[in-house]
């Protein structure tokens, strides 16, 4: 993803956030949003990470405590040519697995419980290979800040019809930018979102040399998302590699998925195993 449209996309995420204050609030409102979202934007590149594994009550866990996937994890970041990440699991029984924090050096590579039980060695290769491609391509950042952000976005607007105004009515427009906000925010994260997934499986299926396990995995990652709930915050879920609300929910909701669809991610892999696995 290039520099200019992570920059125009973020652009829109915090010029939103200002719309949003505008409607709450008119234009104090606005620029009370905007210097809001200068702040979060700081908070979050500093602390996405910790953000992230909160949202999915994740734990760290070192080398004694998970010594297989410790050096798994070792071994695909050293063909990736990256830094060693930070490793947390997550008591999740649905198998998921996401990537998080602001570069490199400070990546968190996530897997929940459920995974490690559901996926041979080849398969469970493939998706830490994935989220090393997220880190590879260094859009794991990106993603962390504008589900953040457009948490921020859906709250901001839920909280301004709610909160008491002192001394004025409350603006006409708040119902509307209830409705909006978080529409306005989903089409942002659906932007962002599906283009990495797919650059992702790429580069994961490059470093570990089995795009066909991947696209196993990832078979096996839906059938557990729709069968298994794991209840985490909505903004948060782009993250994941599979979309974890998936048993919350189908039909229209799957329009407004910032998950690209999960067979469609499987034929481009069984592409690429046909091409030799280039990303």
């Amino acid at each position: 993803m290039s520099h200019i449209k992570v920059f125009v996309l973020l652009a829109a995420m915090v010029a939103l956030f200002g719309v949003v204050g505008g409607m709450m609030g008119g234009q104090q409102g606005m620029f009370m949003a905007l210097g809001l979202a200068a702040v979060m934007s700081v908070v979050m590149y500093f602390n996405s990470g910790k953000m992230a594994l909160r949202a999915y009550n994740a734990r760290v866990v070192d080398r004694d405590q998970a010594p297989d996937l410790y050096e798994m994890v070792d071994e695909l970041r050293r063909r990736a040519g990256l830094p060693m990440p930070t490793l947390a699991v997550a008591p999740h029984e649905q198998p998921n697995a996401f990537a998080t924090g602001r570069n490199a050096k400070h990546a968190v590579v996530c897997v929940t419980q459920g995974l490690m039980r559901a996926l041979d060695r080849d398969e469970l290769e493939g998706v830490i290979s994935h989220e090393l491609g997220h880190i590879k391509n260094r859009d794991m950042l990106l993603q962390t800040v504008s589900a953040t952000m457009a948490g921020a976005i859906t709250n901001l607007a839920r909280f301004g019809t709610l909160a008491p105004t002192e001394g004025r009515r409350s603006s006409p427009l708040a119902p509307l930018a209830v409705l909006i906000a978080p529409l306005g925010a989903t089409i942002i994260q659906f932007a962002i979102s599906r283009s990495r997934e797919f650059k992702a499986d790429a580069t994961g299926a490059a470093i570990s040399g089995k795009p066909l396990a991947l696209a196993r995995a990832l078979a096996k990652l839906q059938q557990g998302a729709q069968r298994i709930p794991m209840p985490v915050p909505p903004a948060m879920a782009p993250l994941a590699q599979v979309n974890p609300l998936a048993a919350f929910g189908g039909g229209i909701a799957t329009l407004f998925s910032t998950h690209p669809p999960t067979a469609e991610r499987i034929a481009r892999l069984e592409a690429l195993a046909r091409e030799g696995a280039s990303p």
